[in-house]
């Protein structure tokens, strides 16, 4: 069970921005109803009261109540809690709250009741704003409040959602594993690797440089765009198709299985 499951006095962080849209981050909770339906769901030991925790929600609790909507037609009974550093926003969300949807001031230190945990994390466009030595350590206080087998999606988007790269980090007894990288576009920007370059999560964006794991993959992406360049005449959809299957075939992890590529998502397991 976490080690200190109590409400933060003193949220530790940065305020955002807190600038969203509507449906922002539609793709990004339409890629976890994919990728692991069965997290939203358990019921088992702790995940019985387990939350999930939508993190720097924004200046309105949209994106909350948004997730709280798609994610509850799975599980009705999904206790959900948006937390923002600024008091304010927590002020103006209060009136959306309910028994199992909750706002509350807090930071990277979460602000549960005794009893909560988490299982699923959402952190979108928080860390992009800190320094890169302040991500290991947000990682590590957050940690301390997930369940084992919980996920933590965090990442950056670009103001309409369309296009975000997020790290997926699945919790161990001991910590974080990073379990894989994703990059999403939705195709209305067409194709081009070097935009996925903008929105690169905090541990990787001042990193694309030679010599660098991040550098090496988005070089190898690029030459299987050009070597599958043909297949742009089927379509960009098609073309993004064909250029990650031809950067699998170049020893890359990427899954290749169609419901993912067919929708716009690169995972890059690692």
């Amino acid at each position: 069970m976490p080690a200190r499951n109590i409400v933060s006095k003193k949220p530790i962080g940065l305020p955002t921005r807190g600038k969203t849209a509507t449906n922002r981050l539609r793709r990004v909770d339409n890629f976890i109803l994919l990728y692991e339906p069965s997290l939203l769901t358990r019921t088992d030991g702790l995940f019985q009261r387990s939350l999930f925790v939508d993190l720097g929600y924004g200046f309105d609790a949209r994106t909350t109540l948004e997730s709280a909507a798609r994610f509850r037609l799975v599980n009705p009974n999904l206790p959900i809690l948006g937390v923002e550093i600024d008091k304010d926003r927590v002020d103006a969300a209060l009136p959306h709250a309910d028994g199992i949807t909750h706002f509350r001031l807090g930071g990277f230190n979460l602000p549960l009741q005794p009893a909560e945990s988490v299982r699923l994390i959402r952190a979108f466009n928080v860390l992009r704003q800190y320094e890169e030595k302040d991500f290991a350590p947000a990682y590590e206080q957050i940690a301390q409040y997930v369940l084992p087998g919980g996920l933590m999606i965090e990442g950056t988007s670009n103001p309409f959602g369309s296009l975000w790269v997020a790290n997926l980090a699945r919790k161990k007894e001991n910590g974080w594993i990073f379990e894989a990288l994703v990059f999403s576009t939705n195709f209305r920007t067409g194709f081009d690797i070097t935009d996925f370059q903008a929105v690169l999560p905090k541990n990787h964006i001042h990193h694309v440089i030679q010599g660098e794991p991040i550098y090496d993959f988005i070089e190898a992406w690029k030459r299987s765009a050009a070597e599958t360049s043909p297949a742009k005449v089927f379509g960009t959809k098609q073309w993004f198709v064909a250029a990650a299957e031809n950067l699998a075939a170049k020893g890359y992890k990427i899954d290749t299985h169609k419901k993912w590529l067919t929708k716009g998502w690169l995972i890059w397991n690692k």
